[in-house]
């Protein structure tokens, strides 16, 4: 790529009112995550055109798609905070090498999905049902999304350069692009060229290849404060420690969703095989919430990151204060919308009798959770910026695997599917409690030095 001259001045992260800049940062993430949500929904809604087996091999592949997105996020978000604390100090060429090692990180981690994406998804599916067009149909899906998933590794990676450096806009114009493609194509795929369930999966691969794209010719071209060139590159251990210092914790994280999703749905199905579609439903239905709270986080990380390492401990507070209430107004927005209209979402899907019995109920308990989960979001984005991502990790595997899933499974000891939505506010409840606490820590450890240093 063409080599750019860095600019060694003030970056805005470190000058700009925090307000204005975490708005500025944030909104064309959010928006283009908004996007990216909608997708999320309209690419299941037709595949419940297809059927409801169709509908149910989506969910019961979310798992796989999950794991490739922790992989590519947490390593996005060591990139990210490395990055960003390095233009803080001044280091340039320790940005740069963090931007070509994060790339080449990208890229492995696409390699290693689509050997085992080829080799086991066939596995995965038998080991979670024996009705054959859900495992057939899945089979299909996940190994195109793995075979292919080069497109959606690249973009995330390239993706936190462009937010590392605030140029959150031209990270808006990829997601926006790729996202835009997938939902043009997937009816084209699906019902056009009568590729079914598989077309979904083409759809997606394509419009991440479009997002890396667009990153690449926009980091190139239009982001001066990082030169990422591969001429005569070496892996460095050192950067890749340091980035994997917070991104493995924030892997690892994300993944453990990826369990808990599995688990739920074994609990489930022991229930009522409708209930998984349900919860597949949830999961697409609960990212128009929660996207938005992860795209205010990534414009969140980057300023909270820089000024740590600028050594501005005021402007960190302020954003993480704002941030936390951003958060809690998309969350109750959130849950207005889920508690006043789950038949209508839910008729979205071609929701059978059956399917409102449960989903309704299910809709209106799990939302509960959501003003609480925006706190917990934030306060993680804000352990992971200043480098204690291990806090995160605590956070979530107690969150998820620790409380939810033995709550759920206890809970569907009763036989009755809707006792079981209520581990998710449960679990909230203990999530929570350790992420003040957790606060109140960091507080004390980094912030109160800086204070009184200051």
């Amino acid at each position: 790529m063409q080599e750019k001259e860095l600019q060694p001045q003030e970056n805005k992260m470190g000058v700009l009112p925090v307000n204005k800049l975490l708005v500025t940062m944030s909104v064309p993430i959010m928006l283009s995550m908004l996007v990216q949500a909608l997708y999320n929904i309209v690419d299941s809604i037709f595949v419940s055109r297809v059927s409801e087996n169709a509908l149910n091999a989506v969910g019961l592949a979310f798992p796989v798609q999950n794991l490739m997105i922790a992989v590519a996020t947490g390593t996005g978000v060591g990139i990210n905070a490395l990055l960003s604390k390095s233009l803080g100090e001044k280091r340039f060429e320790r940005a740069n090498l963090t931007a070509s090692n994060g790339v080449f990180l990208g890229v492995c981690s696409a390699a290693a999905f689509a050997v085992l994406g080829a080799l086991f998804s066939g596995i995965f599916f038998q080991v979670q049902t024996d009705v054959e067009e859900i495992v057939a149909g899945g089979t299909a899906y996940i190994q195109i999304c793995t075979v292919g998933s080069f497109g959606l590794f690249l973009s995330i990676s390239i993706e936190r350069l462009l937010q590392a450096t605030g140029r959150t806009v031209y990270s808006m114009v990829t997601q926006m692009a790729g996202a835009l493609t997938n939902i043009i194509f997937d009816p084209i795929f699906i019902f056009v060229f009568d590729m079914g369930i598989a077309g979904a999966a083409w759809a997606t691969v394509l419009g991440q290849v479009v997002g890396a794209s667009l990153g690449v010719y926009f980091n190139a071209r239009k982001n001066p404060e990082i030169t990422l060139t591969f001429k005569g590159f070496r892996p460095n251990g050192f950067i890749i420690r340091r980035i994997y210092s917070v991104g493995v914790p924030s892997i690892i994280m994300a993944s453990i969703g990826s369990v808990m999703t599995f688990g739920l749905n074994k609990i489930l199905i022991g229930l009522q095989t409708t209930a998984t579609a349900v919860l597949g439903v949830y999961f697409k239905l609960q990212s128009f919430v929660f996207m938005p709270v992860f795209g205010l986080n990534n414009g969140m990380v980057p300023i909270v990151a820089y000024n740590f390492g600028a050594k501005k401990p005021e402007r960190m507070l302020k954003t993480v204060k704002l941030g936390i209430c951003y958060a809690t107004c998309i969350m109750l927005a959130g849950v207005a919308v889920f508690q006043l209209l789950p038949n209508v979402l839910l008729g979205m899907f071609e929701a059978s009798e059956l399917m409102l019995e449960i989903g309704v109920p299910a809709l209106q308990t799990i939302s509960l959770h959501f003003v609480l989960a925006g706190f917990g979001i934030v306060s993680s984005s804000f352990f992971q910026a200043l480098g204690h991502g291990m806090l995160s990790l605590v956070i979530s595997l107690v969150r998820q695997l620790i409380v939810l899933l033995p709550a759920a499974w206890l809970l569907s000891l009763s036989g009755q599917v809707a006792a079981v939505w209520w581990a998710f506010p449960i679990a909230e409840v203990f999530s929570v409690t350790l992420s003040v606490l957790f606060l109140i820590y960091v507080q004390r450890k980094e912030i109160r030095p800086m204070l009184e240093g200051g």
